[in-house]
């Protein structure tokens, strides 16, 4: 026996020790795949700057080293921010080493609002006489409109084009809830608040068909505007080209001056070497955005400015509490707000809104701060692909609101959401809940029975009166009436180019603009930017959350674009009471 626990503790000890040395040996692959990506990088004179996007790109790049790590190859992928991509494309228009762009990609994994500020700061790029070449062996509509920017376009012969109109689906719950024995018990204020229709319906309500149309109608209607003027093509002829069906493949996109040239790659590399005078036996000095993004950028006066605008980045959801690194907690940003209020070296604040809402008491919170904030200093939103419902919320007190054409916005409304799962839970799993209140309403939105007439009128007045006081706050930061803001709210959905002619926005722009307005309204010449909320030393990151930060990883490996639809279901479940949310996941194509 004596012998039988001996090796029973040498077998034990032998398996901590391996797990021990295994894990320090994986954190020491991590570490130097890590540290050798974040080496500096050298630009060489004629180079050339290479845009390939792989990876999604959000409003700002992230230092977890987790965020898009390749577990099979043990390499990380750099996870380019949209305000990373700006300065890259800044800093190469007064880079003397940097001759022009070379534009490759077949799919944008972006939104239509980060796309139109990319193109943006690629326009300026061109303006200041260095050249844009694209490439692509097939275009779609997001790529082909940032690449219509480019001083020259070019297609493989053999490859395709679409050019078809812009297409917005939304997908409808209600029978596979039926099925499933799931009641979705739904309060609203709004006749265009449709975030409930995938519950209740199984099509578009004709109210939500009309606000689609009108928002997507209005972003198409601007893309062929912007290619007209790129390309030389009325619009007419563009809508015939679509309507028609007359860009086929390569060769008519070619025919319809779509494009400049059919080539294959190794022409287009001819091209790229003629343009950078690099000799036809020699390889061309190349730089890719993703190691770009780390060549600092040049300093425009001496020494470091005291003065500081602050970038407040409101990503996500927005939650009630104070934790959730990846969404907009409403205690945590209201003390970000609150810090930088307090802060005599911030002379103003930037908050960039990407969100489409959440926790109305959350968005209360952050606005509360926001007010504050605006009686001492410029306090300006910019908004990016989606900044609705409580996004909206949130910067309706705001001096100035930057959003860009194609922001998707508004959505002035609220909401609650109750599932009854009692039919589920009995017939089809044949589980029964009972139980003993000590007071009529002590159970009040159960999940587990329907709501009464009484809970639902309960309900229905805390929306009407949380749609009371977001239609106050809009009303009193845009200076209209609540009758006005009542009539263009609804829970109505807008893109960037209808806000703009109902007044809920300022003028048109993205981050860099934002920035440029809050300086001006602070009378700021030499100041630097701090962005906030601050970001983790990546290895502090790296102890803190190793198994969450991995779990999620695998799911987007496994799932790709479409983790976003599973990471919405995931918060939704979890959503109960009374919320300020857009309709649904908005993706145009």
């Amino acid at each position: 026996m004596k012998g039988f626990f001996k090796y029973l503790l040498a077998t034990i000890v032998g398996l901590l020790v391996t797990m021990i040395l295994l894990f320090l040996i994986f954190m020491g692959i991590i570490g130097t795949a890590i540290s050798k990506s974040e080496k500096a990088v050298e630009v060489k004179e004629n180079s050339l700057l290479v845009m390939k996007f792989n990876n999604t790109i959000e409003d700002r790049g992230s230092k977890n080293p987790f965020q898009g790590f390749d577990y099979l190859s043990m390499k990380p992928t750099t996870s380019l921010g949209l305000n990373d991509i700006l300065k890259a494309v800044k800093n190469a228009t007064e880079d003397p080493n940097i001759l022009g762009i070379y534009l490759e990609n077949e799919n944008i994994p972006a939104g239509l609002a980060t796309i139109e500020e990319i193109r943006n700061a690629l326009i300026k790029f061109k303006e200041s006489g260095k050249f844009i070449v694209s490439y692509s062996n097939n275009y779609g509509h997001k790529n082909y409109y940032l690449s219509s920017v480019s001083n020259s376009i070019y297609i493989n012969p053999q490859g395709s084009m679409q050019w078809t109109g812009l297409s917005s689906s939304v997908m409808f719950f209600k029978n596979a809830l039926e099925k499933l024995g799931v009641e979705m018990q739904i309060i609203r204020h709004g006749k265009f608040k449709s975030a409930v229709e995938p519950f209740m319906l199984d099509k578009m309500s004709p109210e939500n068909r009309e606000q689609i149309a009108t928002y997507v109608g209005s972003i198409w209607n601007h893309w062929l505007k912007e290619i007209s003027v790129a390309r030389n093509i009325s619009v007419d002829e563009l809508n015939l080209m679509a309507n028609n069906l007359k860009i086929r493949n390569a060769q008519s996109a070619y025919e319809n001056g779509m494009v400049d040239s059919l080539v294959y790659k190794d022409q287009v590399i001819d091209r790229l070497k003629e343009l950078t005078n690099t000799k036809p036996e020699k390889d061309i000095n190349s730089v890719s955005i993703d190691q770009y993004i780390k060549v600092p950028a040049p300093r425009k006066h001496k020494g470091l400015a005291k003065d500081k605008i602050a970038v407040v980045y409101a990503l996500g959801s927005i939650i009630d509490g104070d934790s959730g690194e990846s969404d907009i907690a409403g205690d945590r940003y209201g003390r970000i707000i609150r810090e930088a209020r307090r802060d005599s070296s911030i002379k103003a604040i930037v908050l960039r809104v990407n969100s489409g809402g959440g926790s109305a008491l959350a968005s209360e919170i952050i606005l509360r701060e926001m007010t504050l904030a605006k009686a001492v200093k410029p306090v300006i939103v910019s908004m990016g692909d989606v900044a609705a419902s409580g996004g909206y919320y949130i910067a309706a007190s705001a001096d100035a609101i930057v959003a860009n054409p194609t922001t998707i916005t508004g959505s002035i409304g609220v909401l609650g959401m109750i599932p009854n799962v009692k039919e589920g839970m009995n017939k089809k799993l044949g589980i029964n809940i009972d139980v003993v209140n000590t007071n009529k309403y002590a159970d009040i939105l159960s999940v587990y029975r329907p709501m009464t007439a009484e809970e639902k009128a309960y309900m229905l007045q805390g929306i009407e009166d949380i749609y009371s006081v977001f239609i106050g706050h809009v009303a009193n930061g845009r200076g209209m009436t609540t009758q006005q803001v009542d009539d263009i709210g609804q829970g109505r959905v807008w893109s960037g180019i209808n806000a703009m002619q109902i007044k809920l926005i300022d003028e048109f722009g993205g981050l860099e603009r934002a920035i440029e307005l809050a300086a001006e309204k602070a009378g700021l010449e030499n100041y630097r930017i701090t962005e906030l909320p601050k970001q983790k030393d990546p290895f502090e990151i790296l102890m803190e959350s190793f198994s969450g930060s991995v779990k999620a990883q695998l799911f987007k490996d496994e799932l790709g674009m479409s983790y976003k639809y599973y990471d919405n279901l995931l918060k939704l479940a979890g959503t109960r009471g009374i919320i300020a949310r857009i309709p649904y996941e908005i993706e145009v194509y």
